[in-house]
């Protein structure tokens, strides 16, 4: 295998956001001589790669738990009932009722999907049982009421940042960001932005936007997501975005504020993309406001 040849670019002075605030820096890039990355995107996978990125990061997508699930006394009831009468079938019946089964097993969600299959596959709940009877019912009721991650979206959380005033501009409704030409962050639902946006700059997915903002008189659109993982859902929220690019002809400038796994360099589909089209916009959320205001 040949490894590309790669070259290191002249110091480059950026502004990192970090928890003492907006910090002037200076950095240099490696850049892949063969095709070189954006420079946005270049500068995010800098950040992702040698500073606190995980840190910074929960300023902006602060996973907090909610409450505890909730087991109703009547079903608890049930389950202990089941559990020291050691009733397999009702024991297993009772906890795929619940939200969170106490257990990690490659059949559960069979049985979740299917209750009858309960009855006609002994051997399958015996064993299952036997690992319930082996944790014990305080542990059962532990791990059931476990709580859930966040389910706010995180296209919610990104706003929230935001509208800590990070950016240093004022949010706008509508008619204000309208009546003005100052630099500002439209204020509103996902959908009221993608309205915005169809109405003055000619957005035509039937799709909800994360930003739009107005810097140095263009308008920006985009959307943001935090990708915790590679494949499946956390893929297809990666095309989601990116499809945003497919857009032609706008009278704004499109951005995919994205973090997470997508700026570690290994060869996966979305470091490839970013790789394969360094003419998108593809950036971290801790370097938007130096992106925004340089347009």
């Amino acid at each position: 295998m040949i490894c590309p040849v790669v070259e290191i670019d002249k110091l480059h002075e950026v502004t990192l956001d970090t928890p003492e605030g907006f910090i002037p820096t200076k950095c240099c890039f490696i850049w892949d001589t063969e095709l070189d990355l954006n420079y946005w995107t270049q500068l995010s996978i800098e950040y992702a790669n040698q500073r606190a990125y995980l840190d910074d990061l929960f300023r902006v997508y602060p996973t907090i738990p909610e409450a505890i699930r909730d087991i109703s006394e009547q079903k608890w009831a049930e389950i202990e009932e089941a559990f020291k009468r050691q009733r397999n079938v009702d024991l297993l019946g009772a906890l795929l009722d619940l939200d969170l089964f106490p257990m990690k097993d490659s059949y559960v969600a069979y049985l979740r999907r299917d209750p009858s299959a309960i009855e006609r596959n002994p051997a399958t709940v015996n064993r299952l049982s036997g690992r319930l009877y082996e944790m014990g019912l305080e542990a059962i009721y532990e791990r059931c009421s476990e709580p859930k991650e966040t389910n706010r979206r995180m296209g919610q959380l990104f706003r929230e940042w935001l509208g800590k005033g990070v950016l240093g501009v004022k949010f706008l409704n509508a008619d204000s960001m309208l009546s003005t030409s100052e630099d500002a962050i439209l204020e509103g639902s996902d959908q009221q932005l993608k309205q915005f946006a169809k109405e003055q700059t000619g957005y035509s997915r039937d799709k909800g936007l994360d930003f739009v903002g107005r810097f140095n008189g263009k308008y920006i659109i985009g959307e943001a997501k935090f990708l915790t993982d590679f494949g499946g859902h956390q893929q297809a929220q990666f095309q989601d975005a990116v499809a945003l690019f497919d857009q032609k002809a706008l009278d704004a400038i499109t951005v995919a504020i994205l973090d997470g796994v997508l700026y570690m360099p290994r060869n996966t589909k979305m470091h490839r993309f970013l790789r394969q089209h360094n003419e998108y916009n593809v950036l971290s959320a801790l370097v938007l406001r130096d992106f925004l205001y340089q347009v």
